[in-house]
């Protein structure tokens, strides 16, 4: 793409010719983006079918049909709750449901759109840091849209790249300079709508309002507006919790901590390696240097506005190493950063690349720098395709399998106790008892004490157990399997399959 369309796209058009420029630009990133879907879907259905790769990704979907089909915002029919992490995700997702369209189909094209959308927000950003016109930022755009991380949110049913396109919006708006704090605020909040991380947003934004230029009178008026304009929409969010489960913030942001509260007696600075190594999984690693330049430039040329993102991205990695130190599917959590820091880091290479083609040594060094990065986005495109497709196998065979047994050989009025509740809320019809306490808040102070679940399970009158064997090796002592999948994937990574026990008859009740 010429350099003179890519301008063209990132300014306002004024001509029929730029008009015409900014639609094939357009229309370019949109077949990148399918092409990415497309490759990711394939792959899963080579390798088993489609779904999802995260038994979460089916709350969302029971939320929605529940909000869609009942008017309720529910995950058990009748029982409101807060159990959804992203209630603007649930909602959009919710659409599908009122318009009848395949729940797969309109996740899978609104993951399209997003990721349309983190191309081209991406490549604002990216030429705002580099500052001059050039055909880098489409290759930045196209950067964005095959890694393979990114991709594989944008299939995942997650809300996860949802919250990458805000992220990249909030740091567009501030990137724009002075372009309306009370809209800037409002997008902040929202974004906590699609994932309570959004408050960290408020730290870039507020370091930019204290450190933009103007009169102190200005800078007030500024944070005044902004801070009105996020208000107006993180009050209702926390309202809305309060009502619904009587806490601030949903049981996820309590149940999530409690059950992996163990991974914090590991050293703090282990834990904030083991983050920051996840976007290095892939052609991240070759951008690190890149993105040491471009915050020791913005740095030294006091660009606040675009150093107080870069710190956003190494704070966010901090909160998670402090808050939540996990890693699993493929760092999920940290997923929403790693876009910043891939535009960060091409945005160093780019710069260093123009500034060092002087002598043949930083020609070759820059050609082969800029060439393997490449070169390994996408040879990670297709290794992430085919990860991502043994994802969505596990829990096709595992979650879902076990979910639709449930549904054809249990009773009716079954009580099931599962850790995984996604797919046997969509498909298995029946009461559920969480023991990760997403729907059931009431597990969280004692959600790995294996005696207290007992007793709890007990009370509850629980008829059947649902989990991995080595999830609770002692809550599934003396207990009778009645059902094991006998899927191949888990076992194939040296897992377990999922077992279905008897509860109630073995606990004498």
């Amino acid at each position: 793409m010429a350099p003179l369309e890519v301008g063209i796209i990132l300014n306002k058009p004024s001509s029929e010719y730029e008009l015409r420029a900014k639609a094939r630009s357009l229309l370019f990133i949109a077949v990148v983006a399918a092409l990415s879907i497309a490759i990711y879907l394939v792959a899963s259905l080579m390798t088993y079918r489609v779904g999802f790769p995260l038994d979460d990704a089916w709350i969302h979907q029971t939320y929605a049909r529940n909000l869609a089909h009942r008017g309720e915002w529910s995950f058990l029919p009748g029982r409101p709750s807060a159990g959804s992490t992203s209630p603007l995700w649930s909602a959009l997702l919710a659409l599908g449901y009122l318009l009848r369209l395949s729940p797969l189909g309109w996740t899978w094209f609104l993951g399209f759109v997003i990721l349309s959308g983190i191309g081209f927000t991406g490549m604002r950003i990216y030429q705002a840091i580099i500052g001059e016109q050039s055909q880098w930022p489409i290759y930045a755009a196209i950067f964005l849209m095959i890694e393979w991380h990114i991709v594989w949110a944008a299939v995942s049913g997650m809300e996860t790249a949802l919250f990458i396109l805000f992220v990249l919006w909030v740091a567009n708006r501030l990137l724009e300079g002075d372009q309306g704090w009370l809209s800037t605020g409002f997008l902040v909040g929202l974004s906590i709508w699609v994932r309570p991380d959004g408050l960290s947003l408020l730290g870039p934004a507020l370091f930019t309002l204290v450190l933009i230029k103007g009169s102190r009178r200005k800078k007030i008026l500024s944070l005044l507006s902004f801070l009105l304009g996020f208000g107006l929409i993180f009050a209702p969010y926390l309202l809305w919790n309060r009502l619904l489960d009587g806490s601030w913030w949903p049981n996820t942001y309590y149940a999530k901590q409690a059950e992996y509260a163990v991974e914090l007696q590991d050293p703090l600075w282990r834990r904030i390696m083991e983050q920051a190594m996840q976007p290095m999984i892939g052609a991240g690693v070759l951008l690190a240097p890149g993105f040491v330049l471009s915050m020791l430039a913005l740095l030294r040329k006091q660009r606040w506005a675009a150093l107080s993102i870069g710190i956003w991205f190494m704070g966010f990695l901090v909160l998670y190493a402090l808050r939540l130190p996990v890693t699993y599917q493929h760092g999920r959590y940290v997923m929403p950063a790693m876009a910043i820091y891939f535009l960060f880091g091409l945005a160093g290479m780019a710069n260093w690349y123009s500034q060092g083609l002087r002598t043949w040594r930083k020609r070759v060094v820059g050609r082969t720098w800029v060439s393997s990065t490449a070169l390994v986005a996408i040879c990670f495109w297709f290794i992430g395709a085919r990860a991502y497709g043994r994802d969505v196998a596990f829990i096709e065979s595992e979650m879902v399998v076990v979910a639709r047994w449930v549904a054809s050989y249990t009773e009716d009025q079954a009580v099931i106790a599962a850790h995984d509740i996604g797919a046997l809320g969509y498909y298995g019809g029946r009461t559920l008892i969480d023991l990760a306490g997403l729907i059931s808040p009431e597990v969280v102070p004692f959600i790995r004490d294996e005696a207290k679940l007992k007793e709890y399970l007990d009370q509850r009158r629980a008829d059947y157990l649902v989990t991995f064997p080595g999830w609770y090796p002692n809550l599934i002592k003396g207990l009778t399997p009645l059902f094991t999948t006998g899927g191949d994937f888990s076992q194939a990574f040296d897992g377990e399959n999922m077992v279905v026990y008897l509860w109630a008859r073995d606990r004498g009740q």
